[in-house]
Formats: structure tokens, sequence, C-alpha cells
């Protein structure tokens, strides 16, 4: 353990009131092995050298380090626009926190055992749930999306029943925060209002440093969230990414992607997609997630209404579109080999994506090999148009291409991808875990023996149903 000595483990979070948290340890896994370390993770985070095998003892609770004072969150939510008072870690365990050079950094353990807040559930996580969010984190890091990742993965000989029997598994997840709008509308709707500007307090002192000294922090704090919010869902839909469960106790007040369940990117471009088995209503279809978004931010204006005056709270969200578009149109511009502003942009987005609709066209790869497309023998409207717009940038064929290159991915975790891995891994198989990580770390690059992954998903692959039974 020489190799962890140096390292200063901390967990702010348990130095505030107990009514935040319970604080506990977890159920190790009998005879727990390792599945994937995620070696750039364990770098950024100080824990490259130490041995993937010591970790996996210390994360499964064989072995304890000082300073971690390990905890249990409480929160509420919105649940598919369903007021729930209490939820909470149900089978997760905040281990602690590392500073690093980019700030502090939480480590979570997933799939972690009962706690308070399990309700009915075994609190466990299944090898195939847990697969998922793993490989999903690093595809979004990728992508260059703010995102949850996760720093290893290791499975053990317990069943855990789902709809069948599974493996279960812990992964332990990195993130800038587990705070979510969800801790706040706990305190607000259930008689804890004294309690909410204790934890506005530390958010701002942990997370908004520069805030900390002024009169109006707890408007700015707002003010961020729901800019964080808009632009992180406004580069969700840019890459075709369906989250799947946007509740607000998903919902991070740092803009980070998080929560990974039935999760899908677009294969054919299809606004309506719904990648929930379990979204009856389609409140969470690929289309919708900007609208629920500020849904999702009024709900938590309705929470810190006791402690932000109203004034400000609708001020902030009357900007949250504002802030939407702009980001979305600037990604999507550069997504087309764009770098100057035009007032007709907006317009030529809408057209192509009608086309892509209508034509049912592969979103990824057609914007991929979008100047070969641009520049092709295809007889369309809208070609000509984007052509004229072109000639405002002053670049060459060569120079439009490698923009279009540098900002639309080879790569995204199809879910049959994702399918075959776990396949693989539930027969004790890991290596195809493996492999799309080194694709998904990268998915700009061209990654010649990996060329396959890259074409469309098979027919069987296109309609895969992800629930979130997990």
């Amino acid at each position: 353990m020489s190799n962890l000595d140096n390292i200063n483990f901390k967990n702010s979070f348990g130095a505030l009131s107990n009514e935040f948290y319970t604080k506990q340890n977890w159920s190790p896994l009998p005879k727990a092995k390792l599945v994937n370390f995620n070696y750039d993770l364990a770098e950024e985070l100080g824990l490259k050298n130490v041995d993937p095998k010591a970790l996996v003892k210390i994360f499964n609770g064989e072995i304890s380090l000082e300073n971690t004072d390990p905890l249990a969150m409480v929160y509420a939510g919105h649940q598919f626009g369903n007021w729930v008072p209490q939820l909470g870690d149900g089978r997760g365990i905040l281990f602690g926190q590392i500073e690093t050079s980019s700030g502090l950094k939480d480590l979570h353990i997933k799939g972690a055992g009962k706690t308070p807040y399990s309700r009915f559930g075994d609190g466990r996580a299944v090898l195939r749930s847990s697969i998922r969010e793993y490989l999903c984190g690093e595809a979004m890091h990728g992508l260059k999306i703010p995102s949850s990742r996760s720093l290893i993965i290791f499975t053990g000989e317990e069943p855990v029943f789902r709809e069948t029997t599974e493996p279960g598994a812990m992964i332990v997840r990195s993130a800038s925060t587990h705070v979510r709008f969800g801790n706040f509308e706990y305190l607000c709707h259930n008689d804890k209002k004294e309690l909410l500007p204790e934890l506005m307090t530390h958010v701002i002192e942990e997370y908004f440093p520069e805030y900390n000294e002024l009169a109006n922090k707890f408007e700015l704090f707002f003010e961020s969230v729901v800019r964080k919010t808009a632009e992180l869902i406004a580069h969700w839909q840019t890459v075709g990414f369906a989250h799947g469960v946007m509740n607000t106790d998903n919902m991070s007040i740092l803009g980070e992607t998080f929560d990974f369940g039935p999760f899908g990117f677009l294969e054919n471009y299809q606004p309506d997609y719904i990648c929930n088995h379990s979204d009856y209503q389609g409140r969470y279809a690929f289309n919708n997630q900007p609208n629920i978004g500020l849904w999702n931010c009024q709900a938590l204006a309705a929470a810190l209404s006791p402690i932000i005056e109203e004034t400000a709270l609708k001020k902030a969200l009357e900007s949250y579109q504002i802030y939407f578009y702009n980001h979305f149109i600037q990604l999507f511009r550069k997504k087309m080999g764009l770098l100057k502003k035009d007032p007709k942009d907006f317009e030529l987005i809408e057209e192509i994506l009608d086309w892509l609709m209508k034509e049912k066209i592969d979103y990824t790869n057609f914007f991929r090999n979008f100047s070969d497309f641009i520049h092709g023998d295809n007889l369309f409207s809208w070609k000509e148009k984007f052509l004229n717009r072109l000639e405002l940038e002053k670049i060459s064929r060569n120079q439009h291409e490698d923009i279009v290159k540098a900002n639309n991915p080879k790569f995204i975790l199809r879910n049959y991808l994702a399918q075959v891995a776990i396949e693989k891994a539930e027969k004790d198989d890991f290596s195809e875990v493996d492999n799309l990580l080194k694709i998904l770390k990268d998915p700009f690059s061209e990654h010649d023996d990996f060329e396959d992954y890259a074409s469309e998903s098979p027919e069987w692959g296109k309609n895969l149903e992800i629930s979130c039974s997990s």
C-alpha cells in the first residue's frame, strides 16, 4: 500500500450536518476480480502507480484507508415528472475525495450493497449495467463532453437477480461532485429549508470559490447551473446522445453527464428516439431533452426559492434557451466545418437535419464524412446553399475536411457494441471491454485496426431495448 501513502483522501461532504447522509461502510463482493482499470483516469487522480489488484481490495472494502469517511447521500427528485420525497444512494457509497490538478474529484462506489435508502432493493449493480456505465463515461469524455467517469470495474461471485440472475459488479465512479438537483429538492420539500444555506455555502466554497465573497453568490450559483445544464444538453444533441433518465436526481449541479442507465446514441437520425424501454410516454425522447433540461432547472428553482429571490430565479431561467441555442449553433457550425458566424446558419442546420430524418441516414457516419458528401456528385439543393455559405470561410477543401474530422467522431458507443462486450464479459472474457475503451477514449482518430466498429449497426443492434433495471 506504500503507493497510497502520499494520497490525501478526504470527504468534505461528511463534515456537513448529518441530515445530508448516513455514514456507513459497504458490503464486499465475494472473490472479487478485476474486469478493467482506467489507467488514463488513474493518472489524473494520482493513482497510476497503484496496483489495480490492490485497489480492488480497497474499493471492495477488504482494506481500509484513513480519511475517506464513507457515506451514503440522501436526496429526493422528480422521476418521470413525479415527485418522490426521498431517494438517495440506494446502492452507492461516497468513498472520499482526491485533490487533483483539475480540482477536487469524488470517488463513489456503485453496487456497494444496502444503505438506508435502498428501499426494497439489494443495493447491488449487475455486470451488464456496470460495463455500460464504465464505457459510456469514457465515450463522453472522449467526445469532450463533461461527464462522470469510472476508475475501475470489478466483479465477484455473488449472483444478482433482476429479470434473470446476473453477475454482480462494482464500479468506482469519479465526478467533480455527486451533489445533484435532488439534494436541494430534498431539503426544501421535506421541511428542512433551514439547511439550504448550509448546503449552498458548501457547494460554493468547494466548486465556485470565485463567488464566495460576493453578496449575490447564491444567485450566481443558480445562474451557473442553468448555463452549464443548457450547454451540456446542447452538446448531447450535437453528438446524438440520449440520456434516457433525466430525472432531477440524475442532474449534476456542475453540468456533468451523470448516472448512465438506458442511454443510447442515435443510429439513423430519428429525433423522437426513445432509448429507455421504461419511458412509455416518451418524456425523455432525444428531441425532448432540451425542454426537460429547462423543466429540471425550474424544479431546482422551486427548491431554492426560500433562499433566492423569485426575480433572480426567473431571470436565470429566461437565459436557458439563449445558452442552449448559442452553444448548439456554435458546436454545429464546427460539426459542418464552419468557423465564422452567419445569421442563416441555424436555418441550414434545421434543413439538413430534416433531410437526414426523411432519408433515415446514419447520423454519426454522415457527419464524419460530411466533407466528402459536400464535394461529391449528389444532386441536392441544400448542398449548393451550403457551398455558397462555405465560401465565406475562405478555406481550402482540405482545411474544411480537417475541421469536420476534428469535430465529428468516427466511433460512438453503439448499443450493439456494448452488448457484445457484455456477453463476452459474462463469460469471463474482458477483451472487448478493453478494445472499446481504446477507441472510445480517442473517437476522432482513424484506428484502422477497428474499422468495423465504425460501421452502421446491424439490424438486430439498432433495436435493442434498454431498461432501467440494473
